[in-house]
């Protein structure tokens, strides 16, 4: 039984989305092998600068197009929801097959709302819940879109995106406790929720898109939910800031313009109609821009402190995570773990 159409999901996102801009296929399959082999050539760098070890080809690296994103993230959202579509089954017992088929074809229509519109704006994103060590997926479009739009050399603002997704795969791969401790968290956000209130929030954040208005999180309010999503802001937190400094502090080594390619997409960040803009609409607050700014902070204070070694403590297991209040006061990080 599912509550969403998925495969539904993925045909209206694709719709939504569109194909992206216009290329000729020698660009095409240039931008291809280029992203294939700046993500080859990052994972040493990675490495090198956060002391971080992985086996090359860990997990595998995908450059898709928004199509091929759209059909990741439903199979990954499918296996978030499983504990709210066990806990249905086993309160109500299965729905009868027309009732399945209408309903699930409405949730995936807005889902896919959703996911079309965010398919469109994001670079790349590694996928944990992949098995069995996840995957990397590079958005070659999108990639293609954003380095027009803001004048940046292709090949250096490809090294540059590749760096900050590589910087996620080498994460999770050199801790494999990683990927099934935050699948841990979304199961116990998702199984708090009962059904009928997930196909609400849902359809809010359908609603969010066209009107601008509303939160898919209105609906969790209990103090278990906030406590389970404090503990995943400041996980999320961590590692988009994690990923932003090993970006600014590989990059002028390797990238020659990377100086301006900052700059740029800093200025893109603030745009109207963006995703981040998307998502403060989504969540109800600025979710995904303080992720990046306040964990980058975080590390940053950290490093300067104590260094990098003493840092990568941080990766030890879940008890030496940063909550959400340590985000944002990185002393009582280093007192508590250190």
């Amino acid at each position: 039984m599912n509550l969403v159409d998925w495969d539904f999901a993925v045909t209206v996102g694709a719709r939504v989305a569109g194909p992206g801009p216009e290329v000729s296929p020698e660009e095409a399959a240039a931008a291809v092998l280029e992203l294939r082999e700046g993500a080859d050539r990052s994972t040493p760098l990675v490495s090198d600068f956060t002391g971080l070890r992985t086996e090359a080809g860990t997990a595998p690296v995908l450059v898709v197009d928004r199509r091929g994103w759209l059909r990741a993230n439903a199979d990954g959202f499918s296996t978030i929801l499983k504990p709210v579509v066990d806990k249905l089954v086993e309160k109500k017992g299965p729905p009868s097959a027309f009732a399945e088929a209408i309903g699930t074809r409405v949730t995936g229509a807005e889902v896919g709302l959703m996911l079309g519109f965010l398919s469109s704006k994001v670079l790349g994103q590694f996928d944990p819940f992949h098995d069995p060590h996840g995957r990397l997926l590079l958005v070659a479009p999108n990639i293609v879109h954003v380095e027009r739009e803001i004048g940046a050399d292709p090949t250096d603002f490809r090294l540059w995106v590749c760096l900050h997704e590589e910087t996620h795969r080498v994460q999770f791969t050199a801790n494999p406790w990683l990927g099934p401790h935050l699948l841990a968290q979304m199961h116990q956000v998702a199984d708090t929720l009962e059904p009928s209130a997930l196909l609400d929030s849902l359809r809010r954040g359908a609603d969010a898109i066209r009107s601008g208005e509303g939160s898919v999180l209105d609906l969790v309010s209990t103090p278990e939910q906030k406590e389970v999503l404090d503990r995943v802001t400041g996980i999320m937190s961590l590692l988009e800031g994690h990923a932003d400094v090993v970006m600014d502090g590989v990059g002028p080594t390797v990238i020659p313009s990377v100086a301006q390619i900052r700059k740029k997409f800093n200025q893109r960040r603030k745009g109207v109609g963006s995703l981040d803009k998307l998502l403060r609409r989504l969540l109800g607050l600025d979710a995904k821009m303080a992720q990046y700014r306040d964990g980058a902070v975080f590390v940053r204070r950290v490093v300067d402190k104590v260094g990098m070694d003493d840092f990568n403590a941080v990766w030890s297991g879940p008890e030496t995570l940063p909550t959400k209040a340590e985000i944002a006061d990185p002393d009582a990080w280093v007192a508590r773990v250190l």
